[in-house]
């Protein structure tokens, strides 16, 4: 690059840019670029790989095409550009057929100088028409994992980007990504034609990051809780679906959590709109699918939580690499279970073989990420083919709070020999089978049950086996076969380890098995609380049971089983915080709550706790959809059928709306109804049994001989009024 170039490149990097000099591998990369030499970057989300192809578009003449997946990245990034003064453009299904062809005219006329274009767009034979007329200087594939079937976010769509880009005559390419393994490296060089291409890689290594994994139980009381300590500060939630998306941003905001949904099937105004207010810090939390990703360039998102457990280690990476991109310390939380992962395995049933299979492999990475006890910074490193030199990061929670160690040296020893003796051709899978002595098909196909130290560790789990490979592997000591998906083999470190075996220390790993079902459905499942606080729960009960006889009542009628345990749990010291039980409806805190609060405010202050006032759970299960609807209908004495009809809803429906609504405390007047339906005296005698039945239960009632003549609705019915007799 001559001086002249050289010189011209520094004026625009601070008179446009703003910034002084370069940062890491940037200049290096530009100068190969204006060189006229394909590039291949890999920096991390953060670095700086943009000012990589912008920079180089201002200095060249003619106008830089750059290929994103990403419409929200798009916008953002345009309208960036179109700040500093830059006529940046894009291409995409956003625009109208005039604003597109405006688009292409000053394109074709020399005045844009970047223009963005989404492959779907790319691939279509009179876009690919109008960039024969442009004067292209170069071209940048933008998140170029995704050419990679080997990678987190592959789109068919990106394979075709090579055949365009010959059809567009020789011009330098750019490719640049944020996550890329060793085989992702050469599948994207290999599909972008680019093999002779200069490759920059910065290191993976996000200092600032904090990273953590938890047991995705009691979830929404453990979400409130991360996010409100973060209170005032931006940040990114990511869920699997867009039906989850659009419930947690609601359940944020019942919490006094200022959230937005952001997905693909939101309005695109109302998807521009929230993206903006996140931007602009109207809107602190953003919920999105971890499908269409977030191209939202922030620097100051301050913590990243997945909800839901992401496909791999890539999209799990590049997501939380949305966290701290201006060097602050941020936090990275995911929550884990293996419900998720059986859920994201079946999404993958319908794809090809070989796509499935790559899938497959993909979740046994994160899962053994997730529970794995070692450096969450070692092993994602160690996944994109770089090691990290330090034995603790002390910014991960397996550093902070480590699991039991172990002595591992013939564990690692006899996995080193498994290896050895079936010839470094095979995977962890068949491995752990050999190793445990499980006579699979392949196992005896290959006559490994033969093997001396076939069934070696047969007194061990398969997962404390698949946790010792992945150890060894972190290790140095085990290697990935770049050519062989899967296959793992032994490097040279792990050769020297079998001829002078040596003390190694392993840890066991977190135990994500057995936990109860997570709380997934944040309009219908009650929060539970099983985490209470026993000396308390004991307290309250006892309390329950005087008032309960003060009142001449069964104690379920003053709380239900589940408001008490809650109660134990989040220590509600007011009649307010009492009404964000579940089951605690207004009326029901002012009438039997006072007691209970003064009870447990004393146990606050005696015990010296700290409540979780600030982070009380208040979910849309308390209400009733209907609500307001079924309790004007009633108050019309209108006919329960009629109701039910009118909500689409069948007789069982509506009477577990009913219920739930006088549950929490609303008084209802059934006498209309159901002196229709049964007689004073058989009114009574139903009456009676749940005044003296301690559990109030239907199921009950229905087993008692003298109630035997009664339907279960019939039941229900009277269980309802006698709630809203005495309870409310």
């Amino acid at each position: 690059m001559n001086e002249q170039l050289e010189q011209k490149t520094k004026d625009i990097l601070k008179q446009v840019f703003g910034f002084n000099g370069f940062r890491g591998t940037q200049e290096p990369i530009i100068k190969n670029l204006l060189e006229g030499n394909d590039t291949f970057v890999i920096m991390p989300t953060g670095a700086g790989k943009s000012l990589c192809y912008q920079l180089p578009a201002m200095v060249l003449p003619g106008t830089a095409i750059v290929i994103s997946p990403l419409i929200a990245l798009m916008k953002n990034q345009v309208d960036q550009l179109q700040a500093l003064g830059i006529n940046a453009r894009f291409l995409n299904s956003t625009l109208s057929k005039t604003e597109a062809r405006i688009v292409k005219k000053e394109t074709i006329e020399q005045k844009v100088k970047l223009l963005y274009v989404a492959p779907e767009s790319l691939t279509k034979e009179e876009t690919v028409e109008f960039l024969l007329k442009a004067n292209i200087s170069f071209i940048a594939v933008d998140e170029a994992h995704c050419i990679s079937e080997w990678g987190h976010d592959f789109r068919p769509e990106y394979r075709r980007i090579k055949s365009i880009v010959q059809q567009l005559g020789e011009h330098p390419i750019i490719a640049l990504t944020a996550t890329a393994t060793p085989k992702v490296q050469i599948d994207i060089q290999k599909n972008l034609n680019m093999e002779a291409a200069s490759l920059y890689m910065s290191s993976f290594n996000r200092t600032n990051l904090y990273y953590e994994v938890r047991a995705k139980q009691d979830i929404k009381k453990q979400l409130i809780r991360f996010v409100k300590e973060q209170k005032g500060k931006s940040g990114i939630v990511y869920c699997l679906s867009r039906k989850k998306v659009e419930e947690i941003a609601e359940f944020l905001r019942v919490n006094d959590i200022n959230a937005a949904p952001y997905h693909a099937g939101l309005e695109s105004a109302t998807r521009v709109g929230n993206q903006d207010g996140f931007l602009n810090e109207n809107i602190d939390v953003i919920v999105a699918t971890i499908a269409f990703g977030m191209g939202i360039d922030k620097p100051d998102v301050r913590f990243v939580v997945h909800y839901d457990v992401p496909k791999s280690l890539e999209g799990y990476y590049q997501e939380t690499g949305r966290a701290g991109r201006d060097g602050i310390d941020s936090r990275c939380l995911m929550f884990f279970s293996h419900n998720d992962i059986s859920k994201l395995d079946k999404f993958n049933k319908d794809k090809p073989i070989q796509e499935r299979d790559n899938a497959r492999l993909l979740l046994q990475e994160i899962t053994s990420f997730a529970e794995s006890a070692v450096c969450r910074r070692v092993q994602l490193l160690h996944y994109f083919g770089e090691e990290f030199s330090k034995d603790d990061c002390d910014n991960c929670d397996n550093c902070k709070h480590p699991t039991e160690p172990y002595e591992g040296k013939d564990c690692v020893e006899l996995v080193l020999k498994t290896v050895m003796a079936t010839e470094k051709r095979f995977g962890m899978l068949h491995l752990v089978d050999v190793i445990k002595g499980t006579p699979t098909e392949y196992v005896l196909s290959y006559k490994h049950d033969k093997l001396d130290l076939y069934g070696k560790g047969n007194t061990e789990t398969e997962d404390f086996w698949r946790s010792v490979i992945r150890q060894t592997m972190l290790a140095g000591l085990l290697g990935k076969d770049i050519e062989n998906i899967g296959v793992i083999k032994i490097t040279k470190k792990g050769t020297d380890f079998l001829k002078e075996p040596r003390s190694l220390t392993l840890f066991k790993n977190h135990d994500f098995d057995n936990l109860k079902k997570e709380d997934e459905e944040i309009d219908s499942t009650p929060i539970e609380a099983t985490a209470y606080d026993e000396k308390l729960y004991a307290m309250l009960k006892a309390l329950r049971k005087n008032v309960a006889k003060h009142e001449n009542l069964p104690p379920y009628v003053i709380f239900q089983e589940v408001s008490v345990e809650e109660m134990a749990t989040i220590y509600p010291c007011t009649i307010e915080e009492l009404t964000t039980i579940t089951g605690v409806g207004k009326g029901k805190a002012t009438k039997f709550g006072a007691d209970f609060v003064r009870l447990i405010a004393q146990y606050v202050e005696d015990n010296d706790i700290i409540t979780a006032a600030d982070v009380t759970i208040k979910t849309t299960a308390n209400k009733s959809k209907h609500k307001v609807f079924i309790i004007q209908q009633i108050d019309k004495k209108l006919e329960l059928e009629e109701v039910a009809e009118s909500l689409k809803m069948s007789m069982d429906g509506l009477l577990d709306e009913i219920e739930h609504i006088v549950s929490s405390g609303t008084k209802l007047n059934l006498d209309y109804y159901m002196d229709q339906v049964l007689d004073d005296e058989k009114q009574e005698e139903i009456l009676d049994f749940f005044l003296n039945d301690e559990s109030g239960d239907v199921e009950a009632a229905l087993e008692e001989e003298y109630l035997e003549d009664y339907s279960e609705d019939e039941i229900r019915l009277m269980r309802i009024k006698f709630l809203s007799m005495y309870a409310n």
